[in-house]
């Protein structure tokens, strides 16, 4: 299906997958995939990492259905959330949009991404999409890595 993201290790695996496997993966993904690169430790409570075979499986049956955790369709976006530049002075930046208004941001609450997904941005194109912490952190898209610099631009009063 085409994981790019995914480690040597995880690819070159000859791990056959299920509910056996699952499980060891939940308890220890290094131990059962040595050098994957998955940040994640493990559940150790073992009727928490039960609870997780059970639910793929009424998902896979069609008796639970799955949360939609599709991306959002940056595409079909309002001129209040297509970014026009980012001005940026000491640990602040100023995200302006295409209908004139402008969010400050702490620097460390905003993030740059990069969407190449079907439904992703044309070139040229970026939004900003919040990320929690009540509205004060957002991260904010942009076609491809390489338009990134095009949008920033030092500017104090």
């Amino acid at each position: 299906m085409g994981f790019t993201r995914d480690s040597e290790a995880l690819k070159g695996s000859s791990v056959a997958w299920g509910a056996e496997t699952l499980d060891a993966w939940l308890r220890n993904p290094a131990a059962l995939i040595p050098g994957n690169s998955m940040p994640f430790r493990g559940v150790q409570d073992a009727a928490a990492r039960a609870e997780r075979p059970a639910y793929l499986q009424a998902v896979s049956d069609g008796r639970v259905k799955a949360p939609d955790q599709a991306p959002p369709d940056l595409e079909r976006t309002s001129a209040s959330s297509r970014v026009n530049s980012i001005r940026y002075c000491g640990d602040a930046s100023r995200v302006a949009t295409a209908d004139g208004s402008a969010r400050i941001r702490w620097e460390f609450n905003l993030r740059f991404k990069t969407d190449s997904n079907a439904n992703c941005l044309e070139a040229g194109e970026t939004v900003p999409v919040g990320n929690g912490m009540r509205g004060s952190r957002a991260a904010v898209v942009f076609s491809r890595p390489d338009e990134i610099s095009a949008f920033l631009r030092k500017q104090c009063p």
